[in-house]
């Protein structure tokens, strides 16, 4: 049975809300109002905050804290495959953990696999105490307390993608190549992990996106065995309609719908709500989440926006319009996307990169926000982690400043 979660309402009453995990009956995340009133839910009802709650200021971003109830006892460590610059750091950390935290620790099978892990006798005692597990076919959702990312962003949204539920606290150490989403360096990993354990570091709730693609059968139907594929895998949240195919996914970034390999216009239908919005004719549209918006988003020409606003994103990818820009909806709207009725061909759709699949017309794409946000454990704060990462990986606002006047030339412009 789920345990009770605790809930974060953004004062303001924009609707917008975040489902932290209890960690299992370990983690708990207190949010106060600007009354002072912590705001906790069941998981089954809304709480009802107190009259004055919309009084006062907007809580300040930089006042999310982590707090455990217990002590965490089991970490999963996602390492950046095919990297060998990250087997000696890999080794310190999960030492560090089984040896000084005495934590369980988990990892994917196939990191223990690799021949440089395999053949190393010096870290065998330790190699022999971890946990492992497969990728859609091990649930580890109800085991974990928090995550340790090694690697670049990729890691942080492969880690999303193991959850497809509640989702325990990340910390995300930067050895990749960009480190948009990764704030800490592993430098001092020790004293680090440490104020993580012991609950002392700031959090952002990063929304993800939940989405729901409904297929018709056609031809050959699709068959479940005990909740797996004929291949043996676990289809996120699948489920059969009549006649139909729906799957579920949790979705960190965006949703990425484009033409593919044709050479035609992409032509799909957006509706807001019930509510026919636009028709994109491009190579496509992009559906992110406001941490997306650094990533393919802002590559597409839209604004950038902090993790911490309840919002979605839509953003044409390269549109036959001069004046289709981006637009920014409110969280909790549900877009409905889908092939014209003139569409010439099929689209494809991806999801953070992955499970990418055709859509063929009277397929459609159901996307709202997820009531299960991914939490990011901070090096600082939440503002000023995302600012140095602007200035960092995407060197926001770069530029040679503008000389200033000599004395001299300033007192003959006067003259």
């Amino acid at each position: 049975m789920r345990q009770p979660c605790v809930r974060q309402v953004w004062p303001g009453c924009c609707g917008h809300a975040g489902w932290l995990p209890a960690g299992r009956g370990r983690l708990a995340s207190h949010m106060c109002d600007p009354a002072g009133a912590e705001l906790i839910g069941d998981g089954m009802s809304d709480p009802t905050p107190p009259s004055n709650a919309c009084a006062g200021h907007i809580q300040d971003p930089a006042s999310q804290r982590l707090t455990w109830n217990k002590s965490p006892k089991s970490v999963l460590v996602i390492k950046k495959m095919r990297d060998a610059s990250l087997l000696q750091p890999f080794k310190e950390l999960c030492t560090h953990l089984m040896e000084e935290n005495n934590m369980i620790v988990y990892v994917e099978k196939k990191v223990l696999e690799d021949p440089a892990i395999a053949s190393d006798e010096s870290f065998g005692a330790v190699k022999k105490k971890f946990c492992t597990f497969r990728e859609d076919y091990d649930d580890i959702s109800n085991q974990i307390d928090f995550i340790i990312c090694l690697g670049g962003d990729g890691t942080l949204l492969y880690a999303s993608s193991l959850f497809q539920g509640s989702v325990p606290p990340v910390m995300a150490f930067h050895l990749g190549s960009l480190g948009f989403l990764t704030p800490f360096s592993f430098e001092n990993f020790q004293s680090q992990v440490t104020q993580v354990i012991e609950g002392n570091a700031a959090v952002v709730l990063r929304s993800r996106l939940k989405v729901r693609v409904v297929k018709e059968l056609r031809g050959k139907k699709t068959t479940v065995h005990n909740g797996l594929g004929e291949n043996g895998s676990r289809p996120a949240g699948l489920d059969m309609d009549v006649g139909k195919q729906a799957m579920q996914y949790q979705v960190l970034n965006e949703v990425v719908i484009d033409r593919g390999p044709s050479s035609y216009l992409s032509n799909v239908d957006v509706y807001l709500d019930g509510h026919l919005i636009t028709t994109v004719q491009g190579d496509g549209v992009i559906v992110s989440t406001p941490t997306g918006s650094t990533a393919y988003a802002a590559a597409a020409g839209a604004s950038m926006i902090h993790p911490n606003v309840p919002a979605i994103m839509i953003t044409p990818i390269c549109p036959h319009s001069l004046s289709f820009r981006p637009i920014v909806v409110p969280a909790g709207v549900e877009l409905k996307i889908m092939l014209s009725p003139e569409a010439r061909n099929t689209a494809w759709v991806s999801f953070d990169g992955r499970k990418r699949q055709e859509i063929r017309h009277g397929d459609s794409i159901s996307i709202t926000t997820s009531c299960y946000p991914l939490p990011s454990i901070c090096v600082r704060d939440p503002v000023s982690d995302w600012f140095e990462s602007l200035a960092q990986c995407l060197h926001w606002n770069v530029r040679k400043k503008q000389a200033h006047f000599e004395e001299e030339e300033e007192e003959e412009e006067e003259g």
